[in-house]
């Protein structure tokens, strides 16, 4: 991947809006405030194309960041936010459910969780949602703000999410940092494994 052009297509909230292209997706997912928008700024090496927030739930819409034309970075709107109505619970439903289940340029989902805590249920839900939805893929787990770790807590955080959340051998964890570039690398490699 070249990474000579990288922006935003389109923010979308019903499938009507999404891109009419067959280019590849990779559509990252995770608790609000997980660290999407910062990874997506990091892939790309830009500092602010994904909006960032220290405010949990800002992403509300789907995003579609165009890499060079070949390929699709999708930053999904995060779950577990409480302070949304039962209504933006269920409109946020029906747009992930949609996307998720319908997108036929869909390659991969990667779910992103946070290194330093417990997966939540909704975690756990969304690798449960993965694995029935689309069998023949590995599960993809992203384990951010690895920096904020030491050796010691990192190695026994992994293997407490590898054990939380089932991951067989097939799974991928990749630990990932937006202040190192730890598995900066590592997902691109993985994304250029999947559309060869």
């Amino acid at each position: 991947m070249n990474l000579n052009k990288a922006d935003i297509t389109v923010s979308a909230v019903k499938k009507e809006q999404y891109p009419k292209t067959i280019i590849p997706e990779f559509a990252f997912a995770g608790r609000s405030n997980v660290g999407k928008s910062s990874m997506i700024n990091k892939l790309l090496n830009r500092k602010s194309l994904a909006r960032v927030s220290g405010t949990p739930g800002k992403t509300i819409t789907i995003n579609f960041y165009n890499i060079d034309d070949t390929i699709f970075l999708v930053d999904l709107p995060g779950y577990g936010y409480a302070k949304r109505s039962k209504k933006e619970i269920e409109s946020w439903g029906d747009m992930m459910g949609d996307y998720l289940n319908q997108r036929a340029q869909l390659k991969q989902v990667m779910l992103l969780v946070d290194s330093r805590h417990k997966p939540s249920e909704e975690d756990k839900m969304m690798i449960e949602w993965i694995r029935t939805a689309r069998p023949e893929d590995s599960v993809i787990v992203i384990a951010t703000k690895t920096d904020k770790l030491n050796k010691r807590e990192l190695k026994e955080n992994l293997e407490m999410l590898e054990r939380e959340l089932d991951l067989t051998e097939n799974d991928i964890l990749v630990p990932f940092s937006t202040k190192t570039d730890e598995g900066k690398i590592t997902v691109w490699d993985m994304i250029n494994m999947i559309i060869e």
